[in-house]
């Protein structure tokens, strides 16, 4: 990130500026990146399988059922995050979801995106692999 900062001239800037939305916003892309950085190092395969095997993991739907794993681990600081995203209003909604599954989502998503900013990368990805193998494992509540 120090990289990024100092190629394009970027400030530092208080992290709890930040509206829960833009949180979650870096949050999706990072998530995602994870995700499909997983998969490609899993082994070479054709991308519309790649893309379906992301597209299960990283749907409102699967990010909500990771909370469910995720939120009793939390440290408080980070229960509050998750609590500001899944709380914020969104004046979108997604296709396949249901308002509760988009608002956990959306609260995970702040939290990744909060976790990334932070440079706390090793909590994030111990947090991301947590709930995909919670996910991964069909205990889907």
């Amino acid at each position: 990130m120090g990289l990024i900062e100092e190629r394009f001239g970027l400030e530092d800037v208080d992290i709890r500026t930040y509206s829960p939305l833009a949180l979650a916003y870096i949050g999706d892309g990072v998530y995602e990146l994870v995700i499909r950085t997983v998969l490609i190092k899993k082994g070479n395969c054709p991308a519309s399988r790649l893309h379906k095997q992301a597209s299960r993991l990283v749907c409102a739907g699967a990010q909500s059922r990771m909370m469910q794993a995720l939120e009793p681990l939390l440290t408080q600081e980070e229960s509050h995050i998750y609590k500001r995203g899944r709380n914020a209003h969104s004046p979108t909604m997604a296709k396949h979801a249901t308002v509760t599954e988009y608002r956990r989502a959306t609260g995970f998503e702040a939290l990744v995106g909060w976790l990334y900013l932070m440079r706390r990368w090793e909590r994030m990805v111990d947090l991301i692999k947590t709930g995909v193998g919670y996910v991964s494992l069909g205990s889907e509540g």
